[in-house]
């Protein structure tokens, strides 16, 4: 049982504030299949989050199986499905694979035979059983909204919501989906509520709740639309209310609910009178026009004895006693099982990211131009100066000061091969500074509709961030290790390779997970992505490796620049060799301490991971 108690929804601040939900009071019982129709803006959508919480209501209760959700806490994920109007999965997949990984996610303690059972029911429920191997990205719109309820089913919750399913469908489609939802209702005692703007189908609902202008205007048997609104067919409902205040039709159902409540067989429920903000007009009851006359004999002689019923209420006359409504029995429903571990998800969503990785043939072939040919270019600018690199390198002799004064040809030499040496250092931090925008500036953003679903439907935010940071890490340690082996193996830097390996593996990872947490901060992938371009922009200009700055802007920004730890890391490493003295002739800029660059890098990473969490944890719905 469903139960909303003078529902009210408020935004803005006291002169300037809007109720986009006014006192919505309404009660379904199990089994049962509910429409939501009214005009556009009319607060429909706001009406089903503010039943699954994912808008708070700012007055009134809800209440679920007799449970005051907002005292006695939220319904539990397998209670309740959220069938949204965007993309329900991920295109690549199969449909088989989507309803696989939805059940993996959800529902705990399967076995590989009863996991097989369920997605073959789930799918027949639905009628995909043909096109389970099918990729999402090539069934029809009408296939994918049976596709977005089979997700939903998977874990057979008692209360669906759906959010207009069938906006942009043709007739045919439309006809099927509805006939679907509908049959979804019947079994296993379910509620089904779905919001529509078509007045086609209003008959195949078991009740139908009109809002207009955020308050209820009317909540009852679809058969009764005609007669209480006072029209000839229901095309012409939005018409109709449109010719009244909202402020009157709250009024006018406030009085005339219990009638109509008594005689569609829904569950009655005592509610006060709504504040009255005007004096109210003395209203006869709504009356057919004649043309309405026009039905069956059976339904018109019931439109006539319910006409009677409200006019003897409003006199204060007993009523004739009304057959009792036909109660569907409610059946015996097995407690949900608990929701997988978070390991559990965790190895399900690591999975499912490797496998939409490697069929993203675009992503692949960007990744390894990334992989092989950043390096490459690295090397290509090295070219000139490789002889004099490698000579310079395995000189031995006086100190290095003595030959600088002794030789002008040195002089010249340590100049070029510094210059060289610190500028190669600091292509290759920069690029792979590229290298982690690229890989995750739009992995939290481009899929936040589909986590958010997922998060509602049970998905801890732990296990989703820790199968992003294990999958972006590998990309990053493949990316670093490769770039330091082959630059090193061309160009033959001297050093502390483990060290160098470690440099530039962080700055690359600090860059990565920076951008992740933007990802999960910002609405759109394009927002993301611009933003991240814009953060690797400033690496190189406020590192003061290129162009040296004022030593009290260096000391305020250099703290952020997370290429400067880079590439003091990398030139640390080469200290006990003649780069290190090469280098620091011809930069006015002072490496860090490899110890303090390493632990500089985590803290970037460490940062870059916790806003991650914070921004998948806070809610993200459009």
């Amino acid at each position: 049982m469903l139960e909303l108690k003078d529902i009210t929804l408020t935004i803005g601040q006291k002169d300037a504030a809007q109720d986009l939900l006014s006192e919505i009071t309404l009660r379904l019982p199990p089994a049962h299949f509910a429409a939501i129709i009214g005009p556009s803006g009319c607060g429909k959508s706001t009406l089903l989050k503010a039943i699954t919480g994912i808008k708070s209501h700012t007055r009134g209760s809800i209440h679920w199986n007799e449970r005051d959700l907002e005292a006695d806490g939220d319904m539990d994920p397998h209670e309740i499905g959220y069938v949204p109007q965007f993309s329900i999965a991920h295109e690549l997949l199969t449909v088989k694979e989507c309803v696989e990984s939805s059940l993996r996610l959800r529902v705990s303690n399967l076995t590989p035979d009863e996991l097989a059972a369920r997605i073959e029911k789930v799918l027949g429920s639905v009628g995909l059983n043909e096109i389970g191997d099918r990729r999402v990205a090539l069934i029809s719109g009408g296939q994918k909204r049976r596709l977005g309820m089979a997700i939903e089913m998977s874990s057979s919750p008692s209360l669906l919501l759906c959010d207009e399913v069938t906006s942009g469908l043709d007739p045919k489609s439309e006809d099927e989906i509805v006939k679907l939802m509908h049959l979804l209702a019947q079994s296993d005692g379910r509620i089904v509520l779905s919001v529509t703007h078509s007045l086609q189908h209003v008959s195949l609902h078991d009740s139908v709740i009109v809002l207009y202008e955020g308050v209820l205007a009317y909540h009852g048997s679809p058969k009764f639309i005609t007669h209480y609104f006072g029209i000839t067919r229901p095309e012409d409902l939005y018409l109709r209310l449109a010719e009244r205040k909202a402020h009157d039709w709250r009024q006018s159902w406030h009085k005339h609910r219990p009638a109509y409540y008594e005689q569609s067989g829904l569950p009655p429920m005592t509610v006060t009178a709504p504040p009255v903000t005007a004096p109210p007009k003395q209203e006869e009851p709504p009356k057919p026009e004649p043309a309405a006359a026009v039905v069956e004999l059976s339904e018109a002689d019931e439109l006539e004895r319910l006409r009677g019923i409200v006019e003897k209420k409003q006199k204060g006359e007993p009523s004739e006693p009304a057959p009792p409504p036909i109660k569907k029995p409610e059946p015996k429903r097995k407690s949900p099982s608990p929701s997988p571990s978070i390991f559990t998800q965790f190895s399900v969503l690591l999975s499912r990211r490797w496998k939409l990785f490697f069929r993203d043939r675009g992503q692949v072939l960007l990744q390894l131009a990334l992989l092989f040919g950043f390096p490459c270019l690295v090397v290509i600018f090295a070219l000139d100066g490789l002889e004099p690199v490698k000579n310079f390198s395995t000189q031995i002799g006086a100190s290095f000061l003595e030959q600088a004064m002794a030789e002008k040809n040195i002089t010249i030499e340590v100049a070029q091969v510094g210059t060289l040496v610190s500028g190669l250092i600091m292509f290759q931090v920069i690029l792979l500074a590229l290298m982690g925008s690229n890989n995750s500036a739009r992995e939290v953003a481009a899929e936040r509709n589909l986590f958010e679903k997922e998060k509602f439907a049970g998905l801890s935010p732990l296990a989703y961030v820790a199968s992003k940071v294990t999958f972006l890490g590998a990309l990053v340690v493949a990316q670093s290790v490769w770039m330091t082996v082959f630059v090193n193996m061309i160009v033959g830097f001297q050093g502390e390779f483990v060290a160098q390996v470690m440099s530039l593996v962080l700055i690359n990872a600090a860059i990565t997970f920076v951008c992740l947490g933007i990802s999960s901060w910002l609405r759109s992938a394009e927002q993301s992505s611009l933003l991240s371009m814009y953060l690797v922009g400033f690496q190189l200009p406020l590192s003061g490796v290129v162009l040296a700055l004022p030593k009290a802007i260096a000391t305020v920004t250099q703290i952020f620049i997370a290429s400067y730890w880079g590439w003091s890391g990398f030139i640390r490493s080469m200290e006990s060799t003649r780069y290190y003295d090469a280098i620091k002739q011809v930069t006015q800029t002072e490496p860090a301490g490899g110890f303090l660059c390493t632990w500089v890098l985590l803290a970037h990473v460490v940062i870059g991971i916790f806003f991650t969490y914070t921004g998948c944890k806070n809610s993200r719905w459009e």
